[in-house]
């Protein structure tokens, strides 16, 4: 392989810290959540996943499947700093890093000498270090790496090639692949595409006409394992937002105000903080019957201001007026890079969940 890409990923990272604290609960089935009546886990250790439970699963449900788990509140001040340990000594490892999250990453490995040995070397600084262990998955891209990582974990270490990464996973669902989800997935079986081996095998403009020009030919590409060869070490953020999902519906227009108010300001902090600035101001509404809907608006200049995005996301949200109670609240802004940045798309989608 003359591109060489690794995806490292610690291994239920959340769980993993705080079995690192709590060394009498290694072995039990661990649950990393909030306790709100709508919390969602965070994380799990590999005993609790056993039953069933996985991330952003809602607590509840995860209770029920695992009445013995023990839920612990997540602590993210503390994942931040062992999170800073582990990418420092990626760092020092490797001068291309991609980092995707606290938890994981992509490596360029490119032209480095026994890279497989490299990379031991750092899992096993890793766990010297932190206690933590880590999987790895080495291919010619970073779809084969990031496939390879989860094929084994936990403490996986899977080296691939494109094709071998074809033969291997043949026979498995499509939804294996990140970028492919359920929804897709459903109407890849429609089509009678239940493997990614019979997705590789295609035919582009086929799936052209269901899908659309640009996600046909994506997709069999997907399943013949081609993707991006060029780790990006500073991902650019193209928007940011802030939202919460409320412990109990919330109907009154007022109050919804407030929150949405409280929330820019928050985001507005945030931008303010790194020097961000977008145009385009954009609100997320649930309802009580996960119903999802978005309403976006892209005004003349770039702004970080309180008084502008506020007041947008204000009228947003009296325009479209929710007829039920509302679960969830959000407010974002994009199109960073100043007045001169190409317009975004103005979104306005309900989405039945």
């Amino acid at each position: 392989m003359s591109t060489v890409i690794a995806h490292l990923d610690i291994d239920a990272f959340y769980a993993s810290v705080e079995l690192q604290r709590r060394p009498e609960l290694q072995g039990l089935p661990v649950i990393v959540s909030g306790s709100g009546p709508r919390a969602v886990v965070t994380t799990a250790s590999y005993e609790a996943r056993k039953f069933g439970i996985g991330s952003a699963m809602p607590t509840s449900r995860a209770r029920r499947l695992c009445p013995e788990a023990i839920l612990i509140p997540p602590d993210f001040p503390t994942y931040r700093a062992v999170s800073a340990t582990v990418m420092g000594l990626v760092r020092g490892t490797v001068d291309e890093v991609e980092v995707m999250g606290l938890d994981e990453a992509y490596l360029d490995l490119s032209g480095m000498h026994s890279p497989k040995a490299a990379m031991r070397r750092l899992i096993t600084q890793i766990r010297q270090a932190t206690g933590l262990t880590a999987s790895v998955g080495i291919g010619p891209n970073k779809l084969v790496a990031k496939v390879a990582s989860d094929a084994e974990k936990p403490a996986g270490f899977v080296v691939l090639t494109r094709q071998q990464a074809c033969d291997r996973f043949a026979q498995s669902a499509p939804s294996l692949v990140p970028g492919i989800g359920a929804k897709t997935a459903e109407r890849l079986v429609a089509l009678g595409i239940t493997t990614l081996g019979a997705l590789a095998q295609a035919d582009a403009d086929a799936l052209a006409e269901h899908f659309g020009p640009r996600q046909g030919p994506w997709l069999v590409a997907r399943g013949r394992f081609e993707g991006a060869e060029r780790v990006e070490s500073v991902r650019e953020a193209v928007s940011e937002s802030r939202e919460t999902t409320f412990d109990v519906d919330i109907a009154d227009r007022t109050d919804l105000e407030v929150e949405l108010h409280r929330l820019a300001e928050q985001l507005c902090r945030g931008l303010q903080k790194h020097e961000r600035a977008g145009r385009t101001i954009a609100i997320k509404v649930r309802l009580d019957d996960w119903t999802t809907v978005t309403r976006a608006r892209t005004i003349g200049h770039a702004t970080n201001e309180l008084e502008h995005v506020g007041q947008v996301a204000l009228e947003l949200l009296r325009e479209y007026a929710p007829a039920r109670p509302v679960r969830l609240l959000g407010v974002r802004v994009a199109s960073f890079g100043g007045p001169d940045a190409p317009p975004a798309e103005v979104q306005q989608l309900a989405l039945p969940l």
